[in-house]
């Protein structure tokens, strides 16, 4: 095996990277290799790196076929900010632009060009490429989203079948075939239809470690609580909703609530669309409120946190849609609201498929994302799973693991469960089995004669809820199989054997409620996010000079190590990960001089203030904020002085009461609230804001409630 000890410092020079994400390295010793390539890499696990390094390292020109004009010419544009000479062609360039670019091409100025299939494959075209081929010499080609080449593929497009020309035309160039996601059968349809020879096949894991996964149950609280995910996170967001009307509605009343957002549907103009998608990745909105009509190209990595206001269709389409949250790598938020309202939505439009096998299908897909929505066990077992992936379970970061439901022992119930459906003859689906179980009279079971089973009617102790939630977990345990071809056919396997023998004890976990949210942010975490504020509007002012999304001046990872490590020289910065030689030459002195003025107003702050009165337990930035509120600026007049969020100054206030200091609570909340908030808080307990705010209704803030809170544990602290 041949070793590439200057990877890691290439990877830094054009890149800032100190390591490579995990399977980076091997594809991209394999591509350097010249061997055809076959890479299964889910969003946000940096597919393209594997293909960027490579060209930048071999001689001759990377062309890389993708689909999406948006999104090659982002994608240049990243390439370009890091001083890499990389260049599209497509519908968007006029006469001149193509043939000044053509001419670049030819005389090997360019390492990547970026191009739709059926460009490339033109008559035109192919001249071109012939003379490049000639001249300079062709590295690589790159097939981007390659599940388009399959008919199998969820999104397939016939003009990448022609791009079998490309190995007969060019025989001896390797190809590089990436894709998020895709089947073994997919799989093998790619590698067939693109003509690979012996490629080296890289499958990473579908597993977003940084992504957190919830499930809300629907209620009229749903709103506030929206508001609060899009108020409690920093960075952008996504908002998906099943309908246009809905699409509308949610973003009318987030602007009124303050609330910096914009709609996406099919409903707005092109040129709308195209403009509101581009204020949305230049960070000019925090929130795009969408159908799922937007996403599809949009490469923006430092989305923070992804709403599923109604239901999604399928599993699929989920991992999709939340996965557009925090392909940067950073901690983000997938949040997907359920009621039995959206099912019926959905079913609704399933049953306007004219194909019945259609519709088999897409019920089935409804199950199973329902099931996921309903299911007790962790989120990633049952996500990972859909796609054949073994997950052990307790990820420790969904809502099931971070606080597990009960857990009771269901043997016998799974041993009635599982022998009923051995003696249905595996021929069944859950609801039929449950109807047995539970001794439904109904013209299908007497026709069958299963009401003469010794199983029917020994589950009618048990809710037909309550048998679908046992049901569910034994399908996401393992302990039972069910058909894939659109009936949903329970099946038994060897683990449900062991069930009925006694061999295997199971145990499910119980739904309880409240949800509990995300715990707040204090102390040194608070500092950071001062800082990153401050960052991040010098971002955007340089980001908006050059007129390119922020992200690609520096990405929210980078920005966290700035405000974390604090760099005073452009040494210091230039070690920092995200940080190559060319952004150390392009931004260094701005973002260390930003840094330096913090830091000098810190110490201005803590000079200004006895710090000796009060405990070292009060962070810095809460000094700052009781400063200026003994000044007597209200919370808004502080939010905007400090350029931070009013929710933060109530988080700092909030913190500050229950340390014991000089912040008047009468002032901020009249005392009939107090009192009532109080009463609530002596009977429900130190819990999360939402279900508090549920039992108050909505004359009652989020703020209000932190606010109180915070006294009522300074009270309590006192009585232990």
């Amino acid at each position: 095996m041949l070793q590439y000890p200057h990877l890691e410092k290439a990877l830094k020079y054009h890149f800032g990277y100190d390591n490579f994400r995990p399977g980076q390295q091997q594809i991209i010793e394999d591509a350097l290799q010249n061997r055809d390539l076959m890479v299964v890499m889910p969003t946000g696990g940096g597919k393209s790196l594997c293909f960027q390094l490579p060209a930048l390292l071999k001689p001759g020109l990377t062309v890389v076929v993708s689909p999406l004009i948006a999104l090659m010419q982002d994608q240049v544009e990243a390439l370009r900010n890091n001083n890499i000479a990389a260049t599209f062609l497509n519908s968007s360039l006029n006469q001149y632009q193509v043939r000044s670019r053509e001419d670049a091409l030819m005389k090997g100025k360019v390492k990547l060009l970026y191009v739709a299939p059926e460009r490339l494959v033109s008559e035109r075209f192919l001249p071109l490429v012939d003379v490049v081929a000639e001249k300079v010499g062709i590295a690589n080609f790159v097939i981007d989203e390659a599940h388009c080449v399959s008919e199998w593929g969820h999104d397939f497009r016939p003009e990448y079948r022609q791009l079998i020309l490309l190995r007969k035309r060019y025989p001896h160039v390797p190809t590089i075939a990436l894709t998020a996601t895709a089947t073994d059968r997919v799989r093998a349809d790619i590698i067939q239809q693109l003509g690979l020879k012996q490629p080296s096949i890289h499958i990473a894991s579908f597993n977003r470690q940084n992504l957190y996964y919830e499930v809300r149950a629907k209620s009229k609280r749903t709103y506030a609580e929206l508001l609060e995910i899009v108020r409690e996170n920093e960075g952008s967001g996504i908002i998906y909703c099943l309908t246009r009307k809905k699409v509308d509605e949610l973003t009318f009343k987030l602007q009124n609530d303050k609330v910096s957002a914009l709609s996406y549907h099919a409903g707005l103009s092109d040129e709308e669309r195209a403009k509101n998608q581009t204020r949305f990745i230049r960070d000019d909105v925090r929130v795009m409120v969408a159908t799922i009509a937007f996403g599809m190209g949009i490469n923006k990595p430092d989305v923070r946190f992804v709403v599923h206001y109604d239901l999604p269709r399928n599993i699929e389409s989920y991992y999709q849609e939340s996965g557009r949250a925090g392909r940067d790598a950073e901690p983000s938020r997938c949040t997907l609201f359920y009621s039995y309202s959206d099912v019926k939505t959905i079913e609704w439009s399933i049953n306007q498929k004219p194909d019945s096998q259609e519709q088999l299908i897409a019920k089935q897909q409804l199950r199973q994302i329902i099931d996921y929505a309903e299911g007790t066990v962790c989120r990633r077992t049952i996500q990972l799973g859909y796609f054949g992936e073994r997950f052990a379970g307790n990820c420790g970061n969904c809502d099931n693991c971070r606080y597990p439901k009960p857990v009771e022992d269901w043997t016998i119930e799974a041993m009635k469960f599982l022998s009923c459906v051995a003696r249905c003859k595996e021929r069944y689906g859950m609801l039929y089995i449950i109807d047995v179980l539970r001794g439904v009279k109904n013209q299908k079971i007497t026709q069958n004669k299963h009401d003469q089973l010794s199983t029917y009617g020994i589950g009618k102790d048990r809710t037909v809820d309550q048998w679908r939630m046992l049901g569910r977990s034994l399908l996401h345990q393992g302990l039972l199989d069910q058909s894939s071809d659109g009936y949903s056919i329970l099946k038994l396997n060897p683990l449900s054997w062991e069930v009925m023998r006694k061999q295997h004890q199971v145990l499910i976990a119980v739904p309880v409620t409240p949800k509990i949210t995300w715990e707040d942010r204090t102390g040194k975490a608070a500092e950071v996010e001062e800082l990153m504020y401050r960052l991040r509007s010098l971002r955007k002012q340089l980001a908006d000079e050059q007129y390119v999304a922020p992200y690609m001046v520096f990405p929210d990872s980078t920005l966290k190590l700035m405000a974390q490590m604090q760099p005073r020289t452009l040494d210091e910065f230039g070690q920092l990960s995200g940080v190559g030689s060319h952004k150390l030459d392009q931004y260094g002195e701005r973002f260390i001089a930003e840094i330096q003025a913090y830091l000098h107003h810190k110490d201005s702050q803590k000079t200004q203030l006895n710090s000796s009165l009060y405990p070292e337990s009060v962070s810095d930035t809460e000094l700052t904020t009781l400063h200026l509120y003994q000044q007597g600026l209200t919370v808004t007049e502080i939010a905007q002085k400090r350029n931070i969020r009013p929710t933060t100054i109530i988080r700092h206030l909030s913190d500050l009461i229950e340390k014991n200091q000089p912040v008047d609570l009468n002032q901020l909340i009249p005392l009939e609230k107090q009192k009532k908030i109080w009463q609530v808080l002596e009977v429900l307990g130190d819990i999360s804001l939402t279900p508090i705010k549920e039992y108050l209704g909505d004359s009652y803030s989020f703020d209000e409630i932190r606010l109180v809170r915070g006294r009522w544990r300074k009270e309590k602290a006192k009585k232990v």
